[in-house]
């Protein structure tokens, strides 16, 4: 919830820079490796990520072209102690935790276990409200249901719902300006809050367990993970994992909360934010991309969710949970995450075989920004579709 909003061998060869408070990783096969090319990328990501490095925050990156993966860190993963963010640094990734929930939605789909047409009370029976009665899986998963509760935007409230809560606020809402099911687009994290239950109720398991066993699992995103919040809103994950969990910060340098830091307006189990890592989001971009071995039905999901479901504007169209804009030329699919202590952007660029991933431990900064107006443009200028070097690739 946001509260603002390839497989190795031992041929591989793997290149290593490091500068004071930035380190770059390239992994990439010696066939498709070009030294010109890595070092137009390594500008255009520093460049690029310039204006959302400071001294109060880190930044980790990561860059997939084609069937090569390059990781970026900058800053620090906690000011007090001087520990550098690392490819393995543990982000609260926000809102990008929709991506996943779509593909299990794709995925029940592709196996008829689902459909996206169908009324979501026909699982959550205890919907019964006017409204909420007619709103479609396919409403849900594609932000086009109409719901906007307190909890969506600003102002933002400070009661929390409960899970009988929850069921009479969605019972209750009525649309205050014209709304209808899929009639239009319409960003809602409650929405999502739903669709976690029609999910359990379908399969009779914690979206957590589903998650894992869906996604996060078959990527091999080893540390991926969606704990359950514990009572001073912190992750409740391993020692292990939550050594690696950033700390938090807002705009002034102010820590807010403690590494695994949690938010929701929600108290009932599974609705906290999924943690991640670079190195774990790089196994999604390639999967994503078609560059890494998954099963076929999975791949097919992944697809399936980047497809428009609902055009917004010319320039914008709405997914299952991804967003899809053509700025400069460029078809980009993507999804922003953020809260208050923490932002991270997931983009792909499918026809020039292009992805990256941005985890940042501050809620200042509006990573989408800067990757779909500079970074994933700039890229996609070094390759021609379906993932071709282009000629020098000089600037």
């Amino acid at each position: 919830m946001s509260l603002r909003s390839p497989g190795l061998t031992k041929r591989s060869a793997t290149l290593l820079i490091t500068v004071p408070l930035f380190s770059a990783l390239l992994v990439t096969s010696a066939v498709t490796a070009r030294f010109s090319m890595s070092s137009e990328v390594d500008h255009i990501v520093s460049h690029g990520i310039a204006p959302i490095s400071a001294p109060n925050g880190g930044v980790a990156v990561a860059v997939q072209m084609g069937d090569r993966s390059l990781f970026y860190n900058y800053g620090y993963a906690d000011q007090v102690d001087k520990r550098p963010v690392t490819s393995d640094s543990l982000f609260n990734v926000g809102s990008v935790r929709k991506i996943f929930e779509a593909t299990l939605v794709a995925q029940a789909v592709l196996r008829g276990e689902l459909k996206l047409d169908e009324p979501v009370a026909k699982y959550v029976t205890e919907l019964h409200g006017d409204y909420i009665r007619h709103v479609t899986v396919r409403q849900l998963v594609s932000h086009t249901s109409g719901l906007l509760l307190p909890t969506d935007h600003p102002p933002w409230p400070t009661e929390r719902y409960s899970l009988a809560g929850f069921y009479d606020a969605l019972n209750a809402w009525t649309p205050s300006g014209g709304e209808a099911p899929g009639k239009q687009r319409i960003y809602t994290h409650a929405g999502y809050i739903l669709l976690q239950l029609v999910l359990e109720r379908r399969y009779g398991k914690p979206i957590a367990e589903l998650l894992d066993r869906g996604v996060i699992a078959p990527l091999g995103m080893t540390s991926t993970v969606v704990p359950e919040r514990g009572a001073d809103d912190r992750a409740i994950m391993s020692a292990a994992l939550l050594q690696r969990a950033v700390q938090g910060y807002a705009r002034d340098g102010e820590a807010i909360g403690l590494p695994g830091n949690q938010q929701s307006y929600f108290d009932f189990p599974g609705t906290g934010q999924m943690f991640s890592t670079a190195h774990d989001l790089a196994r999604l971009l390639a999967a994503c991309l078609g560059e890494k071995q998954i099963d076929p039905q999975l791949r097919q999901a992944l697809l399936a969710t980047q497809r428009e479901e609902f055009r917004v504007s010319p320039q914008y169209g709405q997914a299952m949970a991804w967003e899809i804009e053509s700025p400069f030329g460029v078809t980009v699919v993507d999804k922003p995450g953020g809260l208050d202590n923490a932002s991270a952007y997931v983009g792909l660029v499918p026809d020039r075989k292009i992805g990256i991933a941005i985890l940042v431990n501050r809620g200042d900064v509006h990573p989408f920004e800067i990757a779909r107006s500079t970074i994933l443009p700039e890229l996609a200028r070094l390759v021609t579709p379906h993932g071709q070097a282009v000629g020098s690739a000089s600037r």
